[in-house]
């Protein structure tokens, strides 16, 4: 199943509502989020139904509880939850770099129990600003939630979510993010993108 938080085009809705892919469709789900219909068991009613071209998707997880970004399974560093984009959003150029990078990853999403609900790929922008700065200006995530089972991990998974939990309890919404799968240096007005499976295609713009 493929899960997204969206709104339609002629809506001017905050938070936009979760729904799932059905070929060119988007059903709605009877939930306030992706996450609390993941921690629900993932089954609830479905409301209307609308074409995906009508439609904007959201980042899938719009505020999540915490970003950890691993750079191996048992070392991570938290990331800024309050920098969230979208697909296809723009993000701001950060006051006084040089350069940006695009760091394409894959994220795991915390679901019922602790457990990995699904994974979305992410873009951890990072640029030439001295730490923690460097990291604390962007995470784009998207377009979609692929639920666990649909979509076939390469990173140590479990031993990073044994990892995170120790000694605290994760909550659904949490995000786990792997090492870069590739980098890319960007500059203004440029628009990168990264087609990964299951996952999808995650468009950005640094404006």
């Amino acid at each position: 199943m493929k899960l997204v938080m969206f709104s339609p085009r002629e809506r001017e809705l905050d938070r936009g509502w979760p729904g799932r892919l059905d070929g060119d469709r988007v059903i709605q789900l009877a939930a306030q989020t992706v996450e609390s219909f993941l921690t629900g068991g993932g089954t609830a009613r479905e409301h209307d139904e609308f074409p995906l071209a009508e439609v904007v998707l959201r980042a899938p997880v719009l505020r999540p509880l915490s970003i950890r970004l691993f750079s191996d399974a048992r070392t991570f560093v938290f990331g800024n939850t309050a920098s969230i984009f979208g697909p296809d959003a723009v993000v701001p150029w950060p006051t006084g770099a040089q350069w940006v990078e695009a760091r394409w990853c894959v994220g795991a999403v915390v679901g019922a129990e602790g457990g990995i609900g699904g994974f979305t790929l992410v873009n951890d922008w990072r640029c030439d600003l001295p730490p923690p700065k460097d990291a604390d200006f962007g995470f784009t995530l998207g377009p979609w939630i692929a639920t666990a089972g649909e979509y076939e991990p390469a990173f140590a998974w479990s031993d990073a979510l044994e990892h995170a939990a120790r000694n605290t309890h994760l909550r659904a919404g949490e995000v786990l993010v792997s090492p870069p799968l590739h980098a890319q240096r960007v500059s203004r007005d440029d628009e990168v993108s990264l087609e990964h499976g299951e996952l999808g295609t995650l468009r950005s713009i640094v404006v």
